[in-house]
């Protein structure tokens, strides 16, 4: 695990393998950004022609290696851009210094000690910055059984002075707890299904809350079915490896609101005997990535102190094909005596997510927010890098939305349109698992909806686009598990801890 420090001593002083620069586009050409001005002055005034040599613009994402000359003690320099020019007055975005930095540790990855000499005149800054270096230097190493060159920087260390120690190393602390949950959720993300299923989740996260503090609770096979769990059971019977529901919860003694996170863990999507087709199996892994974000979500909160009681659900089952398999057309009676026909065993998600929102609203929570990867309409319409947020409650959803663009998470607001409705009717049950196809995510939403206890408060967020990430590494954003959706409810846990009772 990467280290996270800061340190007064002067720049040119630091023992590290690579003391980190920033630079921008300017009007004539790239600009170095505050926190290079030693760098700059032992390059003799000439480190911004030399960049300019090598082709460096300042642009987002730019990484330049070079020699640290005389009267630096790191061995490197390294110049990563973060886009335009900032205002003298306004600083740096906190996004394009998360990036930066996330850049700049995956570039050094095998790196002993490296220091970001970014923008960092504020704590708002130095918590950007050391995040962004956090999450740029994971890499998910488990299976690794061979020394391997992307192993993750030893050690991250951010200049300060003195006087603004105090703040800067409070801001540390805050990011160091954030980064490792975030990084906690990939990991499990990134876990094959043969070690990660049901059982071995809830001991994870059991393990977990006996080192954090929050209350963990596992309900199994037995408890599901003496509870007439029906939608977890269903979706998992046809799996040798039973499911299971989880509560984890961080209470805290001057809490006055109380907020309820439910995450679809589907640790394997097969898509039942509605089998998904070849070449929509290889990443199904991530089908639990909603559990695994409102896991690490709520150890952050228990970690963090935060003043408000959250309580995370997940719901937990490996959807797979056998003799024992739910059918398309069996009627299923979910939790709390309401039916649903099964149309689509591949819409396994919204079955085994109504069970525990019915169960988590029986706490009488403020506000609920589910997560999942629940629909691949959800990337058709938003692509791979937003999430959608549907609500019951405008005010609701504008706060989630508020809170992931603060954390540099992107999502869209997405309707629940009544016309769409009649179509989850079943011929025989309450209710009907799968509807119109045009609109599938809507339809998703819509259907949770009706488990949702009336005048609550609550926010369907579907990650099924920025989960996972097929693509090369950029930013702090690495292949495989993201962590999507860990910032965005942290910081509304946050934002209801420090605005007291109010949750809209």
């Amino acid at each position: 695990m990467t280290a996270l420090t800061v340190s007064t001593i002067h720049v040119a002083s630091l023992p590290a393998d690579c003391i980190v620069i920033g630079t921008a586009k300017g009007p004539k050409g790239p600009v170095l950004t505050p926190g290079a001005e030693a760098v700059a002055a032992a390059f003799d005034g000439g480190l911004t022609d030399l960049l300019c040599a090598l082709g460096v613009t300042g642009a987002e994402g730019e990484a330049v290696k070079l020699p640290a000359p005389a009267g630096i003690k790191a061995r490197l320099v390294l110049a990563v851009g973060l886009g335009d020019a900032a205002d003298e007055n306004d600083g740096y975005d906190a996004e394009a210094l998360r990036r930066a930095a996330g850049v700049a540790a995956r570039t050094m990855s095998g790196a002993g000690t490296v220091a970001l000499a970014l923008p960092v005149g504020t704590a708002e800054a130095v918590e950007a910055v050391a995040l962004g270096g956090l999450l740029g230097a994971y890499a998910f190493t488990a299976y690794r059984t061979t020394p391997d060159a992307a192993a993750p920087v030893r050690k991250l260390v951010i200049p300060t002075s003195r006087h603004g120690r105090a703040d800067a190393e409070d801001a540390v602390r805050r990011s160091g707890v954030l980064g490792q949950e975030l990084n906690r959720a990939r990991d499990l993300v990134n876990m094959p299904a043969n070690d990660l299923h049901p059982e071995s989740f809830a001991d994870a996260v059991v393990t977990a809350g006996r080192e954090y503090g929050p209350a963990v609770e596992v309900i199994d096979e037995k408890a599901l079915a003496a509870g007439s769990f029906g939608g977890i059971l269903g979706v998992g019977q046809g799996s040798a490896r039973p499911p299971r529901l989880v509560r984890i919860a961080h209470t805290h003694p001057e809490a006055t609101v109380s907020l309820a996170f439910v995450g679809k863990g589907i640790t394997y999507d097969s898509g039942g005997i509605s089998l998904k087709p070849v070449g929509a199996n290889e990443i199904m892994k991530r089908d639990m990535s909603g559990a695994a974000a409102v896991c690490a979500a709520v150890l952050a909160a228990a970690r963090l102190g935060l003043r408000v009681n959250v309580t995370g659900w997940l719901a937990l089952a490996e959807n797979m094909p056998s003799g024992s398999a739910v059918r398309p057309g069996d009627v299923l009676r979910m939790y709390g005596g309401r039916t649903v026909e099964v149309l689509n065993t591949d819409a396994e998600g919204r079955l085994v997510l109504a069970d525990a929102l019915v169960r988590a609203g029986e706490e009488r929570p403020d506000a609920i927010v589910d997560v999942a990867t629940l629909t691949a309409a959800m990337r058709f319409g938003l692509g791979n890098h937003l999430f959608g947020v549907m609500s019951n409650d405008d005010a609701f959803r504008d706060r989630v939305l508020a809170a992931a663009g603060l954390v540099g998470e992107r999502a869209w607001p997405m309707p629940l349109p009544a016309e769409l409705r009649p179509s989850l009717n079943s011929r025989v049950a309450d209710l009907a698992n799968y509807g119109e196809r045009m609109g599938g995510g809507l339809v998703a939403g819509l259907f949770l909806r009706e488990f949702v206890p009336a005048g609550t408060p609550w926010a369907h967020l579907d990650i099924a686009g920025p989960a996972f990430h097929e693509g090369a590494p950029y930013g702090y954003t690495p292949q495989g598990g993201t962590g999507c959706a860990v910032r965005t409810l942290v910081r509304l846990a946050a934002d209801t801890a420090a605005g007291g009772h109010d949750v809209s």
